[in-house]
């Protein structure tokens, strides 16, 4: 008889065979993923470490330059602020220097018109010594007028103007209306027929106005 073959045996031993071999697998598998997991998390580490260097370095860029433009800023501030005082101190000196002009051309103005008038007065009291020594009432009478008339060139160069009023309308800008008088022209209602008090312009401006009847 042929010896039999124990398959059965044989079968035990390889399953036991892959049975420990498994756990061995299973392990290396594990520690194969446990690697790969260290390394990912090493690499994601790495990869925060540089994005959040990398964020520094731009704060750190931004304040530098933020830093520059505050620092530009304030040079140009004070260099505005010194232009500002140079300006405000030479328009002082500009304002203090044109007043004092103004005040010495009132003065010499008026000072002008004075002597202008000292000639007048000269004539007015030669006449009234002459009045003393004479009886020709029209010597008297032609020397007050030529007097008057010289007295009212002078004033007209210095820019005074006599407002015409005498048969004009009402113009409230240069007549005052002191009373009315009745009048039987119909084109003389609402017109200045008598003036009791001449009114003046003085380089155009009027420094008085006429005092005038008005017709009604």
């Amino acid at each position: 008889m042929k010896k039999q073959i124990p398959i059965k045996d044989e079968s035990l031993n390889q399953e036991k065979q892959n049975n420990k071999e498994q756990p061995s697998n299973n392990q290396n598998r594990q520690k194969e993923e446990n690697s790969t997991q260290k390394q990912q998390n090493k690499n994601t580490k790495q990869e925060h470490t540089h994005k959040k260097q990398q964020q520094t370095k731009e704060k750190q860029n931004q304040t530098k330059e933020l830093k520059e433009q505050l620092s530009e800023c304030k040079k140009q501030y004070e260099e505005l602020k010194d232009k500002y005082l140079r300006l405000m101190a030479e328009y002082e000196n500009y304002r203090k220097r044109t007043l004092k002009e103004k005040m010495e051309l009132v003065k010499t103005a008026g000072e002008n018109v004075i002597k202008g008038l000292l000639e007048i007065i000269d004539n007015f009291e030669r006449a009234l010594a002459s009045i003393e020594n004479t009886n020709d009432i029209k010597a008297i009478k032609d020397g007050v007028n030529l007097i008057y008339k010289g007295l009212k060139d002078y004033l007209k160069q210095q820019g005074l103007q006599e407002i015409e009023a005498l048969g004009k309308p009402l113009d409230t800008d240069l007549h005052e209306a002191v009373g009315q008088k009745p009048v039987e022209d119909e084109q003389q209602k609402g017109k200045v027929v008598e003036v009791m008090q001449k009114g003046y312009l003085l380089n155009g401006k009027v420094i008085r106005h006429a005092k005038v009847i008005i017709g009604s």
